[in-house]
């Protein structure tokens, strides 16, 4: 938590810093990756998160680990695209009229590139690029998505984003935009994959260690076989601890541990970093915490969480109007005087953040978990 700045907001770190602490911020709801930001740093609101995205160029939005939309830092961006434009899609496999050979998918995803190259599209402006550059088939509209067909080169967007010559631009109005990074990056390249994937290893462990190989292969959707080996490979520089009984892994010398746990609240919103990749899952997610806050598979992150001194200890929701904010939280137990001190803190933080005024609610949180 201290790593994360959960504990003390940095006073001196930027939102790029910030995300590459967190390994990465899940923006499939940008203002979730606003407030995940926002939130760990001294005075800041979602205004220098968008600032650093879109002006500054220091974050950039793509396909981040298990091909899901995140903010990464710009600096990164070589190391990400070395390390995961290695690893197989991390897409569905779709059936034999749909998916492309792996020729034709080169040549669709060097179209995306050069199509992005001096513009951001919208997908059906895209859409006319790439057929303009490849022919008809790139375009059909065969893959089932949502009740629609989307054009077929849809299914390469996050393998584009992994090869480095696709990423989001600004909204235009409802319409998602796409871009190329080397638009703001000239000369960019994606790093030696191996090298990539040692260095996204070592990052990991400092932010989430101590972890096992199969944490690190669940976090970023690979083979647990993949991992061992990753972790063997990097034998010399890890040392091994014990964690609750069990073997883990940490740096060399990264054995450090608070002489107390952590005693507050936090808020966290969807998909919170330090939520989704933190393990082990059942120590985070403790008793009824793993019925209320988890999906039936396990996964984490579909609802905003309340950390009661480290751990789930409740779920929340915000609904905005104007410069208002609506702030329920559901407790799965009995607040103490200071922990309600403590959560009134938290929200006016989020408040802040938000730039809008927040009222508190207690009670139970009838939305439903973000698909």
């Amino acid at each position: 938590m201290a790593r994360h700045a959960l504990i003390d907001p940095a006073s001196d770190l930027s939102p790029a810093d910030i995300a590459g602490v967190m390994c990465g911020a899940h923006a499939q709801v940008l203002s979730a990756a606003e407030i995940s930001i926002g939130r760990r740093i001294a005075g800041a609101t979602r205004t220098d998160v968008q600032r650093a995205l879109w002006e500054e160029r220091t974050l950039v939005k793509t396909f981040g680990p298990r091909g899901t939309v995140h903010l990464l830092p710009t600096a990164d961006l070589p190391m990400w695209t070395g390390a995961l434009s290695a690893l197989p899609p991390s897409v569905p496999m779709h059936p034999e009229p749909v998916r492309f050979t792996p020729e034709q998918a080169d040549e669709v995803i060097a179209a995306i590139g050069d199509s992005l190259a001096e513009a951001e599209l919208t997908v059906d402006e895209l859409t006319e690029a790439i057929v303009d550059r490849t022919g008809p088939w790139a375009g059909e509209r065969t893959m089932d998505a949502f009740q629609d067909k989307w054009p077929r080169w849809r299914q390469l967007t996050s393998t584009a984003a992994h090869r480095g010559v696709l990423c989001f631009g600004p909204n235009r109005g409802r319409n998602v935009t796409y871009t190329n990074p080397h638009r703001w990056l000239p000369g960019f390249q994606p790093d030696d994959d191996a090298a990539a994937m040692r260095t996204l290893v070592m990052r990991y462990l400092h932010s989430y260690g101590p972890a096992t190989p199969q944490h690190f292969a669940r976090w970023l959707n690979i083979r647990p076989r993949r991992a061992v080996d990753l972790f063997g490979d990097l034998a010399s520089g890890l040392e091994e601890v014990e964690m609750e009984g069990e073997e883990a892994w940490v740096s060399t010398g990264d054995i450090d541990t608070p002489d107390q746990p952590h005693r507050g609240m936090t808020l966290l919103p969807y998909f919170d970093a330090f939520v989704v990749a933190g393990q082990p899952r059942n120590l985070l997610y403790p008793g009824v915490a793993a019925i209320r806050a988890l999906t039936p598979s396990g996964q984490a992150g579909n609802y905003p969480v309340m950390l009661i001194d480290g751990v789930v200890g409740g779920v929340w929701h915000q609904k905005r109007s104007g410069r208002n904010l609506a702030v329920s939280v559901e407790p799965l137990g009995t607040l103490t005087s200071a922990q309600r001190r403590q959560l009134d803190e938290e929200v006016d933080l989020l408040g802040e953040v938000m730039q809008a005024k927040p009222t508190l609610t207690i009670g139970a949180v009838t939305v439903g978990a973000h698909a």
